[in-house]
């Protein structure tokens, strides 16, 4: 696929930002989060545009102004994304605005990308390369298939957003420019009075991003319902008292068997861990509302140097239950009292310092780690600018290894999963019968 830019806009806030929101402060979870951009690229047909001039480049005029407009009054309410990040942990809000980028798709029709959709090729639907976060806290890249068919590609630093604020940013943009401005929640500003920045020194969030990618993301998609059988399997096998093992811990520890199972790796000898980052707007004494903008989340962390291996099948099969109990046990432990304890000074600077033993832990080559995010039940689909919900969401080839990202698809009867390993442990995988046996035919 060929991506070529046709023009580059400024998009500024419709109304100046006042004085005293000039400068924002980043909080310790924005700081501690992956100098990286966020992607999502949402795909529209546009099969169903009535226009009686059915001119095609009449209507992607007429798109591309309405998305411009929109977004300038959407950067009003969230200010800091038309900022400029500065050296000491702030965005400069003093509207030099976000970056609109209007590309053509040569050669390649959405359909193509919808049938076999490749994750590196997808990075050329966005505005901005992933692992290289700069200044700028925002970016948008339209682009136009010759079928008609457009992909709006958008980016929003981790520094500043996590994935659900990403989606509510979104969310608003598309609900005023389809002219119902007056349904649109104002965002709040609260993350850093909630968890005030810190001197974290040279800690760098970026340890784990490869200075150049050598490895080999792919897209795969579990059948929603096989995946609710294995859920149940592992539940029923569980000896621990009544508690419902979910979609995504079941997942997660098969995924991670098989990982074990077609890498080889020594159970017994190696340190591992697994990670899921955790939404916590619910976790507060008062509940956060939806449209808090920020990072809040927490990396949590399993370690299975706990479970007993005893036989190969254990260690490729048999003890995935007992590591989906573990996840959620580990996971049920970011409550209430867990983030009232981090807003804390001396509990911030304890959970500090567990993520810079881990930077040690990993730079040294210690151990293996396993990333599993989750985006099901988010509403990725919400995204209607006034044609219709997209008919796919996207993520896009974010470099970095050992890692699954869930997504549920539009019909949610898959859940849809990145992969990036190597590309030796890619192989392995992809023709592993029992993960085989998990994905959608």
């Amino acid at each position: 696929m060929k991506v070529e830019v046709t023009s580059k806009d400024i998009i500024k806030p419709s109304s100046p930002t006042p004085d005293h929101l000039r400068l924002y402060q980043l909080s310790f979870l924005d700081q501690i989060s992956p100098r990286a951009y966020s992607p999502f690229i949402y795909y529209y047909s546009l099969n169903d545009i009535n226009n009686d001039s059915n001119d095609n480049n009449y209507i992607i005029s007429n798109i591309s102004e309405k998305l411009k407009k929109s977004l300038s009054k959407t950067l009003t309410l969230y200010y800091p994304l038309a900022g400029r990040f500065t050296k000491d942990f702030c965005v400069d809000c003093h509207d030099e605005g976000a970056l609109f980028f209007e590309a053509r798709v040569l050669k390649t029709q959405l359909s193509n990308v919808l049938n076999n959709p490749i994750p590196v090729e997808l990075n050329d639907l966005l505005p901005f390369p992933l692992n290289q976060c700069a200044e700028l806290p925002f970016g948008v890249q339209l682009n136009i298939f010759p079928c008609g068919g457009i992909a709006i590609g958008v980016c929003i630093s981790h520094r500043i957003a996590d994935a659900l604020s990403c989606l509510e940013f979104t969310k608003s943009w598309m609900t005023i420019s389809r002219g119902e401005e007056n349904k649109v929640v104002p965002p709040t500003f609260i993350c850093s009075s909630l968890f005030p920045p810190k001197n974290i020194g040279n800690y760098d969030p970026t340890f784990a991003l490869p200075k150049k990618n050598t490895n080999l993301a792919k897209f795969f998609a579990f059948d929603a319902l096989k995946v609710e059988a294995l859920r149940a399997k592992y539940e029923e096998k569980s000896k621990c008292p009544p508690r419902r093992i979910t979609r995504i811990e079941a997942l997660s520890a098969f995924l991670y068997s098989r990982y074990v199972a077609v890498t080889g790796i020594d159970v017994k000898g190696e340190l591992l861990t697994i990670y899921h980052p955790v939404n916590i707007p619910s976790k507060f004494d008062k509940p956060l509302p939806e449209n808090s903008f920020g990072n809040y989340y927490f990396a949590n962390v399993t370690s299975l140097s706990s479970i007993n291996y005893n036989t190969e099948e254990d260690n490729n099969n048999e003890k995935c239950y007992e590591v989906a109990r573990l996840i959620g046990d580990e996971l049920r432990k970011i409550d209430k009292k867990l983030v009232n304890d981090l807003q804390r000074v001396e509990k911030s600077d304890e959970y500090f310092e567990s993520l810079m033993m881990a930077i040690e832990r990993s730079l040294k080559g210690e151990g293996v780690a396993l990333a599993f995010s989750s985006l099901c039940r988010f509403p990725l689909y919400d995204a209607d600018f006034g044609y219709g919900e997209p008919i796919w969401v996207s993520s896009a080839d974010r470099c970095y290894g050992n890692i699954f990202g869930f997504l549920d698809n539009k019909k949610c009867d898959k859940i849809e999963a990145y992969a990036c390993f190597s590309p030796h442990e890619m192989a392995k995988l992809e023709v592993d019968k029992e993960f085989l046996s998990l994905l959608s035919t």
